[in-house]
């Protein structure tokens, strides 16, 4: 095999392999929340951002499939209404009319196209700098079958939301706009759960972990976000990721 093949070969391999043992996030510098569709044609490039965002190991990154573009012929396999409500409950958040994909957004605050890493990492530091970063410390272990949760001193008062998700996926499209693509997920939601109120003092909160590691449910992001008057998502203030088989010692 030639030299220039074999690099090749190496370095694609050690990309998956930073990919495929990123999630312990311990000290996140922010949160990405990536709008997404496979039926969607400029989603895909925004799709392999996602994927070296989770390769960086700074962030907790999340993929939500929205379903308003299954009506183009392809029922995007990983999409809920759930999604889009939250995708639309960020845009009345952000006094904006509509949404669209591939849409980031960025510690629940602010929204860029989801294609650019530069220009996402660039917002995280931003909002880090100006103070709307992650400033409550955030932790997840498990416990046997429970996960324990355990959130610092803060202000202000905020829910303890989890967002379970899939690691990594590979979906064969065989309709619509990415017809023919055999496209690649990772950090995929498939259930957000308000699971309790943070109001400022240190908590510690124990959930049923037994679902996590089965049936391709592999992780969870905990965050710790404010909301508005209708309950609509809004900044977040802290989070953090625990994987399948994270046990504290």
């Amino acid at each position: 095999m030639p030299f220039a093949l074999r690099a090749v070969i190496v370095l694609a391999s050690l990309l998956v392999g930073s990919i495929a043992s990123a999630g312990e996030v311990r000290s996140p510098k922010g949160v990405v929340e990536l709008f997404t569709s496979q039926g969607c044609a400029s989603c895909p490039p925004a799709d392999n951002t996602l994927s070296q965002l989770v390769a960086q190991g700074d962030l907790v990154v999340l993929s939500y499939h929205v379903d308003y573009w299954n009506y183009l012929g392809w029922t995007d396999t990983l999409s809920s209404k759930e999604n889009t409500q939250r995708q639309y409950g960020y845009a009345k958040t952000m006094g904006r009319s509509g949404v669209y994909t591939p849409q980031a957004i960025i510690n629940g605050r602010e929204h860029v196209k989801g294609t650019d890493q530069t220009v996402i990492n660039g917002k995280v530091n931003d909002l880090q700098k100006a103070g709307k970063g992650l400033t409550v410390p955030v932790a997840a272990t498990m416990h046997g079958d429970e996960i324990e949760i355990e959130i610092g001193e803060g202000q202000g008062q905020a829910d303890v939301v989890v967002a379970y998700f899939t690691k990594h996926q590979q979906v064969d499209v065989t309709k619509g706009e990415n017809s023919g693509k055999n496209m690649e997920y990772w950090h995929a939601v498939y259930d957000v759960q308000s699971v309790g109120m943070w109001n400022g003092q240190k908590m510690t909160l124990k959930l049923p972990g037994k679902a996590l590691g089965k049936t391709k449910k592999d992780g969870c992001a905990i965050l710790l976000q404010t909301s508005g008057s209708g309950g609509e998502p809004a900044s977040i203030i802290g989070a953090t990721v625990l994987m399948a088989g994270r046990k504290k010692d």
